[in-house]
């Protein structure tokens, strides 16, 4: 007789992601209440912007398992690892996606069964440079300071690329994505055996039934995890101080491009918001180096964009996302700190 309330109860388990986002909202209501306002409106205009990618992303996910076309673009990365990891840095260094906005887009590749290397690549290079925030740059920072950020995008998407190829050739790292989001990208079974592509898949019904599962099941995982990061972006900009870089990491050589990488981490702003801070960091006497590292390490790693991470990849591979991060962004502010000396 109490078959049915058990069953009820699996169907409505409570979501822990939903749940902390409206515990969240509950509290700033109740201790903030004109920051509540603002929360929505930042969570609102956020989603707005990144949304129509999630859609696409998993949209294009869909159609991609139901036809069987993950298997030619798992293919088409399936090249000497050099040379998909140099031009997978390198699209990533052009490409407009911002460090959440690539999540959606990352997770679609991985599920298609793309490699780990050319996406990791691809997944640090593409929040830190895009063509229109070379132009910014270079009217906020100067030529000088944008064409350095470009490389080191480029550098780092490198870096990540040939450290990924490492982790898995040596298996250190067998499973990417978490349950549920996918195959993991990387093994190479669909590539090893590939299936032939049935374009016009809805004339199946099973082929329509997984298309619908696989966009309602990575569209509503992402969206929830988005919108918590959305959430807690927008309490950093209304509660961390401006010039919180400026004072714990002032001062020349090494340390404070260490400490800048640090702070940067949990606490970058938007992209395009952090350029005239830095610019006017510097003027205060933040250092080329630690502005670079700052620039760097927050572009791929802000808690929003880490959050978003680690709702889709396993332990190992978000350990090596981070740390591939962080090593790239204190070596390019301890660089670009020795180049302008």
């Amino acid at each position: 007789m109490l078959k049915w309330p058990s069953r009820l109860a699996a169907r409505v388990r409570p979501d822990r992601v939903w749940i902390a986002i409206a515990a969240t909202l509950l509290g700033i209501a109740l201790l903030d209440l004109p920051q509540f306002g603002k929360t929505l409106q930042f969570v609102a205009a956020a989603a707005g912007n990144t949304f129509g990618f999630l859609l696409l992303s998993v949209a294009i996910t869909a159609w991609a398992k139901a036809s069987g076309v993950d298997n030619l673009i798992s293919r088409a990365f399936s090249g000497p690892p050099v040379l998909t990891v140099i031009s997978a840095a390198l699209m990533g260094a052009l490409s407009p996606f911002c460090s959440c906005g690539v999540i959606p887009i990352i997770v679609a590749l991985l599920s298609m069964g793309v490699p780990l290397a050319p996406v990791m690549a691809f997944w640090l290079a593409s929040p830190l440079m895009d063509p229109s925030m070379f132009v910014m740059t270079s009217a906020t920072l100067g030529l000088e300071f944008a064409v350095a950020k470009t490389m080191v995008a480029a550098g780092i998407g490198l870096l990540g690329g040939t450290g990924a190829w490492l982790l898995v050739r040596y298996g250190l790292i067998a499973e990417v994505l978490k349950p549920g989001m996918g195959n993991g990208g990387c093994s190479a079974s669909r590539i090893r055996n590939p299936q032939a592509v049935v374009w016009k898949f809805w004339q199946e019904p099973a082929r329509i039934e997984s298309a619908m599962a696989s966009f309602k099941t990575n569209a509503w995982f992402l969206a929830k995890w988005l919108v918590l990061a959305f959430v807690l972006e927008s309490l950093m900009l209304a509660y961390l101080p401006p010039d919180l870089i400026a004072r714990v990491a002032g001062g020349t050589g090494s340390l404070p491009v260490l400490l800048a990488t640090l702070v940067g981490i949990p606490s970058y702003l938007n992209g395009y918001a952090a350029l005239p801070l830095v610019s006017g960091l510097m003027n205060q006497g933040l250092s080329p180096g630690a502005s670079m590292a700052f620039l760097v390490a927050g572009g791929v790693t802000s808690l929003p964009a880490a959050l978003a991470v680690w709702a889709v990849a396993r332990g190992r591979v978000f350990a090596a996302y981070l740390s591939f991060a962080v090593m790239g962004a204190l070596a390019s502010g301890i660089m670009f700190g020795l180049w302008k000396q």
